[in-house]
C-alpha cells in the first residue's frame, strides 16, 4: 500500500469552523478516501504550545500532500506582512508545489471583502476552482476532486487514457501508411532504430503501445485509421473570428479530426492561413522566405501542447480561437497539481497527462525538448517583437493566448495618425524604444511639435512613457486595451 495522503484544511477560522470540522469527519469516514489519507489537519487540532502559531501551521503546511481552500466572504486578521493567515497558507502550499484544491463559498461576490475577491481571482487563474454554497455540495466537490486526483497519481490503478486498451480495436484498425510514415520519419529526426519495414505490431510493441495484444489508446490517437469512431471528442476545432470577441457568425471555421499527426498540422495551416504575412528578401534560393505576423513555430507548439496535455476522458474538444489582436488555444484540462504558472516560464520537468503520446510526437519532432515547449514560446513571440503568450486557467479548460500585432495598417489608419506619427509606429516596431529629442530628429519636428504627437500618440495607448525629465522614453504598446 503506497504511503497514504496528508491534508490541510485552509480558511478564515471562524467563518468556517463547522464546515472544516464536518468535512474532516467525511473524509476520514468515507470507505473509498479513508483508505488513502491518513489525516486532516485543522487548526482546532493544535495542541497548547509555546511555539508562533503561525510556524506551527506553516511547518503543517510543508508537511501536507494536499491543501484543500475554502474561500469565502471573509478575508481574515492581517499578519506583519500585510497578508491573512489564509493567504499566507495558500502561498506556502504555492512555493512548496503542494497540490491545491480551492472550493469558492457561495455565488454573491458583491458580499465578498476586496481583499478575499483579489485572492480568489490570483487562485482562478493557477487552478480550477469549484463553487459551492452548502456542506453537502462541499463534499461532493471534495469527493471527485480527490478520486481525480488518486487516480492521477495512479493510487487508484486506472491507467491514463493513453497506456488504456482501446478494447474495440484491433491491430488491423491501425493505418499502415501512416506508420510506414513515422517509422521514416523517427529514422530520420531521432535515428530511431526500426528499419523502415518493421512489421507494426513490432512498433507497438517497442513503443510501449500494445497490452494482452490490442492496441492502446495511444496507438489509435497516433496511427487510427479513424480514431473518431473510438473517440468522437478527439479533434481540434479551428474559429476564425471577425474581431476580438467569440460569437457568431464566424469569419470561418474548421474541425479537424484524422490522427494527430494530421491534427496538428491542418490546425497550424488553418492559423497560417487567416494570420498576416511578408515576404522576405532573397537570399540564396529563388524563394523568398515568408514571415508570419505570430511565428509558425509558436503556433505550432501551443497546438501540440493542448493535444499532448489535453483530458482525453473530457467530452469537450481543443479548440483553436482566432481573434482580430490574439490567438487562444483551449485544451481541456488542468496542469498538474503541484505545477504552478510561473514555472511555465522556467526550466521545469515534463509532466505530460498522456506520456505515451508525447514521446511518439518527440519522436516524429513534433516536439523538441520535453518540458520546454512553454519557453519556446515565449523566446519566439518575443523575437518576434510581441508580447509574452499568456497562460491561465479557465474553468475546466487550460488557456494558451499568444498576441497578434494590432497596430496592422488599417488600424492605424483608423486612428488618424499624421504622417509623423505613423513612421513612429513603424520604427518602434523594430527599435525598442524612442525619447523625445530622438523623436525629432526622426521626424524633423520641433521639439514642441514632437511633445504634442508624442502626447497625442500616449492618449491614444498607442505608446506607453517611462522615466521623467530628460530620462522619458516611449515603447510601443503591443496589447489592445
Amino acid at each position: 500500500m503506497p504511503a497514504r495522503l496528508k491534508i490541510f484544511i485552509s480558511s478564515v477560522q471562524k467563518e468556517f469552523e463547522d464546515v472544516r470540522r464536518d468535512l474532516k469527519s467525511f473524509l476520514l469516514g468515507d470507505s473509498l478516501l479513508r483508505r488513502f489519507i491518513s489525516d486532516v489537519f485543522l487548526f482546532e487540532d493544535l495542541p497548547a504550545s509555546d511555539r508562533r502559531v503561525d510556524q506551527v501551521y506553516l511547518r503543517e503546511v510543508e508537511r501536507c500532500d494536499i491543501y484543500l481552500g475554502i474561500f469565502g466572504n471573509e478575508y481574515g486578521s492581517i499578519n506583519s506582512d500585510g497578508i491573512s493567515p489564509t493567504e499566507e497558507e495558500f502561498n506556502h502550499a504555492t512555493h512548496h508545489n503542494k497540490t491545491r484544491l480551492i472550493y469558492v463559498w457561495g455565488a454573491d461576490d458583491s458580499q465578498r471583502s476586496t481583499e478575499m475577491k483579489r485572492l480568489i481571482r490570483r487562485a482562478s487563474s493557477e487552478l480550477i476552482r469549484r463553487r459551492v454554497d452548502n456542506t453537502s455540495a462541499l463534499t461532493s466537490e471534495v469527493y471527485t476532486s480527490l478520486v481525480e486526483h488518486l487516480d492521477s497519481i495512479g493510487l487508484l490503478h486506472i491507467p491514463p487514457f493513453d497506456a488504456a486498451i482501446c478494447e474495440q480495436a484491433t491491430i488491423k484498425n491501425l493505418s499502415r501508411e501512416r506508420i510506414s510514415w513515422f517509422l521514416n520519419t523517427v529514422r530520420n529526426e531521432r535515428n530511431f532504430p526500426l528499419k523502415a519495414n518493421t512489421p507494426t505490431k513490432n512498433l507497438l510493441i517497442h513503443l510501449n503501445l500494445l497490452a494482452e495484444g490490442k492496441p492502446l489508446n495511444a496507438a489509435i490517437l497516433l496511427f487510427g485509421s479513424n480514431p473518431q469512431s473510438y473517440h468522437r471528442t478527439a479533434e481540434v476545432k479551428c474559429v476564425s473570428c471577425h474581431g476580438n470577441q467569440y460569437q457568431r457568425p464566424f469569419a470561418s471555421h474548421a474541425n479537424y479530426s484524422g490522427d494527430l499527426f494530421e491534427q496538428a498540422d491542418q490546425a497550424r495551416e488553418f492559423i497560417l492561413s487567416k494570420i498576416n504575412r511578408q515576404l522576405g528578401v532573397r537570399s540564396e534560393s529563388n524563394t523568398a522566405p515568408a514571415v508570419f505576423e505570430i511565428p509558425p513555430d509558436a503556433i505550432g507548439e501551443a497546438i501540440i501542447n493542448a493535444i499532448v496535455h489535453r483530458d482525453y476522458y473530457s467530452n469537450a474538444s481543443v479548440e483553436v480561437r482566432l481573434f482580430s489582436d490574439r490567438l487562444e488555444i483551449w485544451n481541456p484540462g488542468s496542469l498538474p497539481g503541484n505545477m504552478t504558472l510561473e514555472m511555465l516560464r522556467e526550466d521545469h520537468a515534463s509532466v505530460p497527462y498522456n506520456p505515451l503520446l508525447a514521446e511518439s510526437l518527440y519522436l516524429a519532432r513534433y516536439i523538441e525538448k520535453l518540458g520546454s515547449g512553454t519557453q519556446a514560446m515565449i523566446h519566439s513571440c518575443l523575437n518576434a517583437g510581441l508580447p509574452e503568450p499568456e497562460f491561465e486557467q479557465r474553468g475546466n479548460s487550460f488557456v494558451v493566448t499568444i498576441w497578434r500585432d494590432w497596430l496592422t495598417d488599417e488600424t492605424i489608419q483608423s486612428l488618424e495618425l499624421n504622417e509623423r506619427q505613423q513612421q513612429l509606429v513603424v520604427y518602434l516596431k523594430s527599435n525598442k524604444s524612442i525619447t523625445n529629442s530622438q523623436y525629432q530628429e526622426l521626424s524633423g519636428a520641433s521639439r514642441s511639435t514632437a511633445k504634442r504627437d508624442l502626447e497625442d500618440l500616449v492618449e491614444k495607448t498607442i505608446i506607453s512613457p517611462k522615466g521623467k525629465g530628460r530620462g522619458r522614453i516611449y515603447i510601443l504598446v503591443l496589447k489592445q486595451h
